[in-house]
């Protein structure tokens, strides 16, 4: 089923978020205080509109709590972004998600009206520095500040064993959700036996995993 989206601010992150929405059958109405900005965006998008996100009128006639999701990807003006979600959370939106480019941004915004907030430059970051920085990783993916998923190679003591035998949640205490090979996944199953060209998607806390690739 279809959703709606609001997104406000059509640079790099806001357009690209506004073209894979669109792309998956979401309605989406892309907001920009640039003509030409919006003019870029104006064959992927349900409708665009050039307008001051930070005038109240000009919001609340957009009618922000008509939609499932209001994104604020202003990113080149922190008083504009804070202003933007401080204003879509007066009007009543149903979700806010913002963009921020520092801890600080963040901290302001959940704390004045977003509901989420993504620090894009951070965390993509993080999510490289794991990748290379661990031998045996291939990537990772934060599910909040504790747990993640990690694609992983096979561990050496694992290969030939199956999840019972290689005692995988007793011992590591962590879960094992799929198999890769050749770039298809499978449900892991009890029973299948791991081998060497395999990779694993496993979830757990950040700190079990590290344990675990020791």
């Amino acid at each position: 089923m279809a959703r709606s989206f609001l997104i406000v601010g059509m640079g790099r992150f806001g357009k690209h978020m506004a073209k894979s929405l669109t792309a998956m059958d979401n309605e989406v109405l892309a907001i920009d205080i640039n003509e030409d900005r919006v003019n870029s965006v104006l064959k992927y998008v349900t409708d665009a509109r050039i307008g001051d996100a930070t005038d109240a009128q000009f919001l609340k006639e957009l009618g922000v709590n008509n939609f499932d999701v209001c994104i604020c990807a202003i990113g080149d003006n922190f008083q504009a972004s804070l202003e933007t979600t401080c204003l879509m959370h007066e009007l009543g939106a149903n979700y806010v998600f913002a963009r921020a480019n520092r801890d600080i941004h963040k901290k302001f915004l959940l704390r004045n009206g977003a509901d989420e907030v993504i620090y894009a430059e951070k965390e993509t970051a993080e999510r490289f520095a794991v990748r290379f920085g661990s031998e045996g990783v291939f990537d990772y993916f934060n599910l909040n500040d504790k747990y993640a998923i990690y694609e992983i190679s096979v561990p050496e003591s694992w290969i030939g064993k199956n999840l019972l035998e290689s005692n995988v949640r007793q011992k590591h205490h962590i879960n094992v959700l799929a198999v890769k090979q050749d770039n298809d996944f499978k449900m892991a199953t009890i029973d299948h036996r791991f081998t060497e060209d395999e990779r694993l998607l496993v979830m757990g806390t950040m700190e079990n995993i590290r344990k675990m690739r020791k």
